[in-house]
């Protein structure tokens, strides 16, 4: 009968070591680039009077999501291996009020000097055949560690309200199916996503409207600690006509 090797104590901590390492970065890149998205939603309240963030989400993948990929994709079941070829393992979901507001969240984490855009794909513009619509980045964050620093992947989903709530029922109504929902449910489910995309579209002419209307109505007004401070015409005329 044969006995099993008996285990190396000192390779198994280091493999430990390594792994808690490997989850680690994830959430230190989630923690960097929540922190920036904070930064603007502060930004775009002080600056804006107005938050275009309504909901941020983030989560990483557990092991055994991790495996299923890894096995899925047929990657080598190495450390350096999962960490170039699985994107996701660490994903935020940005949830906005207006289509504006995506590409504009977009457009101002992709101007950030530290972080790499590595891939983007607009199902907005060119929806999934099931009419799934969402803005799909894969960002590098920097990760500094006390001796090495690492760049990380975070998969960046942004989507309109209308989005997220068509696409959160789509796939507790597909799971439920195993799979393989009937052709009649998916061909309704295809024409709930062009119904919430009507809605966005017409949610966002009223957004612009309503933009345009207070525009005019607020050039003179500072915001400051959460009031609104409305300054006197000569004092804006004198500020501008120094400032040339």
């Amino acid at each position: 009968m044969e006995t099993a090797a008996p285990i190396n104590m000192r390779k198994l901590k280091a493999v430990k070591k390594e792994l808690t390492r490997f989850m680690m970065t994830y959430q230190f890149a989630l923690d960097e680039l929540n922190t920036k998205i904070d930064i603007l939603q502060q930004e775009f309240h002080y600056i804006h009077d107005y938050n275009p963030i309504e909901h941020v989400k983030s989560r990483i993948k557990t092991p055994e999501s991790i495996m299923n990929k890894v096995w899925r994709k047929g990657c080598d079941l190495t450390i350096p291996s999962i960490r170039e070829n699985i994107q996701d393992i660490a994903g935020v979901r940005i949830s906005c009020a207006f289509l504006s507001d995506i590409y504009e969240i977009s457009d101002m984490l992709e101007r950030q000097k530290d972080i790499h855009v590595v891939e983007k794909k607009d199902y907005i513009a060119h929806p999934k055949p099931n009419g799934y619509q969402s803005l799909h980045l894969i960002l590098e964050i920097p990760v500094f560690m006390s001796d090495r620093v690492l760049d990380v992947y975070v998969e960046v989903q942004i989507r309109t309200i209308a989005m997220d709530f068509w696409a959160s029922l789509e796939h507790k109504i597909y799971y439920k199916y195993n799979k393989d929902a009937p052709p009649a449910i998916l061909q309704e489910l295809k024409e709930a996503a062009e119904t919430a995309a009507h809605l966005d579209i017409k949610m966002e002419r009223i957004h612009k409207e309503i933009n345009e209307y207070k525009d005019n109505d607020s050039n003179s007004d500072l915001i400051a600690n959460n009031e609104r401070f409305r300054l006197p015409r000569e004092f804006l005329s004198s500020y501008i006509n120094a400032a040339r």
